[in-house]
């Protein structure tokens, strides 16, 4: 009997020790599983806050950007068609900074550990209507029902988002289809100015060609009233007149034709003052040099014809052309690097020389140096100082 009740002991021994460990093991997956509940509703509330509870309401009358689209005629018109550009442009999408949910309250968390709906007046499980063995997981004071709510929210969030991408291809469009018009208009602007100072110079010429026949007739009238009796000798005066009135207009086709050779000779030297590169192609030379360091950006690039628009810091183009700005800019050369870019030397991508500067602005016209090229330059590569 005392050996049945030894074994029947050390058995109860046996079992208590497996209890024990396996209330040690359940122990640690409680903590496991409460923090790992804590951390994702802390989660939870964290990106409840970037989803906006309603859309912004739409505006009954768009904005208005008015575009003239008559066409351009030699006459004046004071009420061109105009055309509305924004005129089903969403602007609702620009509003920002709209109420968004915020859950870190004691209430809406407490909701979102309810994972099964209870009863306000006993605070049992509520049974499924479908199953009665199974507590029901939907509806209100469930976590389901906040996590439902905020899907639907992010769901119509990212087809805003989508509407909006959507509309920035759209005026995109817009924008480009105006610059090319506007470019076109230019242009065209630029060619009737042209034939409008050379009209007003062949005007200027006519006009001094009529006032010396008009003197020169008024002279010729005079000559007729005092020579009224002398048949003979009028006539003689007046083919001297006429013979005077050729060599004018004789002289006159002279002058046009040298004052046609004068306009061609100022144009084509416009031509070559615009042709020529600032700092040094105009016969100004510089000794500006720049510091060691990070100058500026490249904002335009074209590798086809080998040159860049680099936009310098205030600092830079002091150190280029004076403080004042009033210097010629020197044809220096100027590394280039792409942060992160790693090659045979480093981020260094290449070498450029500079151009042109842009009277007023920050921008400089440089070649692109293909001698020096580790990889095609980029918008927003960094232009430095070795």
């Amino acid at each position: 009997m005392n050996k049945a009740l030894h074994a029947l002991v050390y058995v109860i021994l046996i079992l208590a020790v497996v209890a024990l460990v396996f209330e040690l093991n359940l122990y640690k997956k409680r903590e496991l599983l409460g923090a790992r509940n804590r951390s994702l509703e802390d989660f939870v509330v964290s990106i409840a806050k970037t989803i906006e509870t309603e859309d912004a309401p739409k505006s009954p009358t768009p904005p208005e950007i008015n575009k003239d689209i008559q066409a351009v005629e030699a006459k004046a018109v004071e009420s061109p068609d105009m055309e509305n550009l924004l005129d089903e442009y969403p602007s609702h999408l620009e509003q920002a900074n709209l109420a968004t949910f915020d859950w870190n309250n004691t209430k809406d968390r407490l909701q979102l550990r309810a994972y099964y709906k209870l009863d306000p007046v006993t605070g049992m499980p509520i049974p499924d209507p479908v199953n009665a063995n199974k507590p029901t997981t939907e509806g209100p004071g469930t976590m389901k029902e906040l996590l439902s709510k905020l899907f639907d929210r992010a769901t119509k969030q990212q087809a805003k988002l989508n509407s909006t991408r959507a509309e920035l291809v759209h005026m995109r469009d817009k924008l480009e289809a105006t610059v090319t018009e506007l470019n076109k208009l230019k242009q065209e602007d630029r060619a009737d100015k042209v034939t409008i100072e050379e009209l007003k110079a062949k005007i200027a010429q006519l006009e001094e060609a009529k006032a010396t026949l008009e003197e020169q007739v008024s002279q010729l009238k005079s000559q007729i009233e005092e020579l009224n009796g002398q048949i003979t000798s009028l006539k003689d005066e007046v083919q001297q007149a006429k013979d005077e009135t050729e060599a004018v207009k004789e002289e006159l086709e002279k002058e046009k034709k040298k004052s046609q050779q004068l306009n061609k000779m100022l144009i084509a030297e416009r031509n070559i003052r615009i042709k020529l590169p600032q700092g040094g192609g105009n016969g100004q030379t510089s000794t500006a040099t720049l510091t060691t360091g990070e100058k500026g950006k490249l904002v335009s690039v074209n590798n086809d014809l080998m040159f860049a628009v680099v936009e310098f810091t205030d600092a830079a183009m002091k150190e280029l052309l004076g403080p004042n700005r009033e210097g010629a800019l020197p044809m220096l050369e100027l590394d280039v690097k792409r942060k992160g870019f790693n090659g045979p030397a480093g981020e260094r991508i290449g070498r450029i020389r500079l151009r042109v500067a842009v009277e007023d602005k920050n921008y400089v016209i440089a070649d692109i140096l293909g001698d020096w090229e580790q990889d095609k330059a980029e918008a927003g590569d960094v232009v430095f100082m070795d």
